[in-house]
């Protein structure tokens, strides 16, 4: 099961560098709408920390060519999706 998840990710080009608890933090400027002290208002996530919850490969045993792979928990009540070239590992 491992090994088809690792051949899953090399064959959608996600890097290994980042894994699930590592912390992060936004190195670019990426506008949200769905920031939970802000909604429906445009959030720049620029130069936010959080924790990497999961990496987004499979879908219901499936894989999937996520476009942002990375999902971030940055409070208890906000998590989002990114790509790895807007994260920096802290």
């Amino acid at each position: 099961m491992a090994v088809e998840i690792v051949v899953e990710e090399q064959k959608l080009g996600i890097n290994n560098v980042m894994k699930v608890g590592d912390r992060v933090r936004v190195k670019e400027s990426v506008i949200v709408y769905h920031h939970p002290e802000h909604r429906s208002q445009a959030f720049d996530l620029k130069g936010t920390e959080g924790e990497i919850a999961a990496i987004v490969t499979q879908w219901q045993g499936r894989p999937v060519s996520a476009n942002f792979p990375l999902l971030v928990q940055f409070s208890k009540k906000f998590k989002a999706h990114l790509r790895e070239d807007e994260l920096e590992v802290i």
